[in-house]
């Protein structure tokens, strides 16, 4: 690979800030990556793990709004907003209220489905070129339901995404169901199966990553926390991380559901808001699931790594807060209980949190910044950010490089909003 001899300082060490140095290490450009924190933390950390082309849709679709909220009335709710005055969150809501109608649940699906595809094909070529051991596999995606009006109720969405994305899923009963998975109970409905889904192992990734990039002279540093840009007229020359000054010709924000609190220096609003997922990590079940799978009834997801066991999920509304609510990790063991035999074992290896970084489109940033032309934005990826950081490490590349991006940016730019 040919050395540019530009510098490129990337801002954020989850998994979309190290695609992003991966592409553009391939790229030719000198890259350091710098986390608050540490590389491979966060939401990048504990997620299920799934690389899902059939999340074309966005969580804001007709009536979402009503089931959200009636669904909050309930007890155990895996939806919940922590009750605060927060007028961004609110506004973010009315945004995302808007939303709720076919013509944006379309326009936003279009947009996400080519991310989608692209990210699928570059993570296959990605792990078979740099042999990363993560566990992957392709296995699809199940989901399961107990109702069997539920069951039929998702016709309407097959229906669509065969329609409009080519993306029919195979509709199994519930004879079909434990034949296929008999990990499953055998009192269920049935279930809808998406062949194309792939997996992986999240942690092993970016651990696999941070080796991979720091063997092609990639410098990663933990603990340094970006405090702004040092500007000459209309480019940065300079981030301000931690004590120092890092010079570059190249600065991409990675930085998750932390960017809403950057926008003072990127010169632009950034509506993200963190919403909190939960995970339980634990060794295989006895009767452990083949196929990755969720349970739409009750918002969990089980994810079987070769080397272990992930039931995840829940959706919190509760600002940055940083605590662990042992409620909402209660949730994922009773949601996953009426749909497996053996829904989870002893020890459990880690319990987990992170916040997802949430639009209310469902579409993440992907553009240049408004305070310097050599200042880009790749955030706000909601619960797709495993799924399309290859996507967006290559799309970053192309911007950086002065080629046309393989997909059309313009759903993604910053002025939508």
């Amino acid at each position: 690979m040919s050395d540019t001899g530009t510098r490129a300082l990337v801002i954020g060490g989850g998994i979309v800030g190290a695609c992003t140095a991966y592409a553009l290490e391939r790229a030719g450009l000198q890259v350091t990556v710098v986390d608050k924190s540490r590389f491979g933390a966060a939401c990048s950390h504990g997620n299920c793990g799934y690389i899902c082309p059939s999340h074309v849709l966005p969580l804001a679709e007709p009536g979402a709004i009503g089931r959200t909220f009636k669904a909050m009335l309930k007890p155990n709710s895996p939806f919940r907003i922590k009750p605060r005055l927060d007028p961004a969150l609110w506004r973010w809501l009315l945004c995302f209220a808007r939303k709720c109608n076919e013509r944006d649940l379309l326009a936003s699906g279009r947009a996400l489905h080519p991310l989608l595809e692209s990210s699928l094909k570059l993570y296959r070529q990605m792990v078979e070129r740099e042999q990363l051991e993560c566990e992957w596999e392709e296995r699809g995606l199940l989901f399961a339901y107990r109702s069997q009006a539920e069951l039929d109720a998702y016709n309407r969405t097959n229906d669509l995404l065969a329609k409009q994305f080519h993306l029919p899923a195979e509709k199994w009963d519930g004879t079909t169901l434990v034949a296929r998975e008999p990990a499953l109970r055998d009192n269920l409905a049935g279930g809808w199966f998406y062949a194309d889904d792939a997996h992986l192992r999240p942690d092993l990734l970016m651990a696999g990553l941070r080796k991979l990039l720091e063997s092609r002279g990639v410098q990663i540093r933990d603990g340094v926390e970006f405090r702004g840009f040092v500007r000459e007229g209309t480019r940065a020359v300079s981030a301000r991380c931690g004590s120092e000054a890092v010079p570059a010709e190249v600065f991409v924000m990675a930085t998750g559901a932390w960017s809403p609190l950057l926008q003072q220096h990127l010169q632009c609003r950034l509506p993200i808001e963190p919403g909190k997922g939960y995970s339980l990590t634990m060794p295989r079940p006895r009767v452990c699931p083949r196929i990755p799978m969720i349970f739409p009834e009750t918002r969990v997801a089980v994810t079987p790594f070769g080397s272990g066991y992930r039931l995840g999920s829940t959706m919190e509304f509760a600002g940055y807060d940083s605590t662990m609510n042992p409620a909402r990790l209660q949730l994922l063991r009773a949601g996953a209980e009426p749909y497996l035999k053996e829904p989870y074992c002893d020890p459990v290896t880690e319990e987990w949190w992170g916040w997802r970084p949430m639009t209310y489109d469902s579409l993440p940033i992907i553009d240049r910044a408004p305070v310097a032309g050599n200042v880009y934005v790749a955030a706000g990826h909601s619960m797709l950010g495993l799924t399309l950081g290859a996507v967006t490490g290559q799309l970053i590349a192309e911007l950086v490089t002065g080629q046309k991006p393989h997909i059309d940016l313009h759903p993604f730019r910053i002025s939508r909003f």
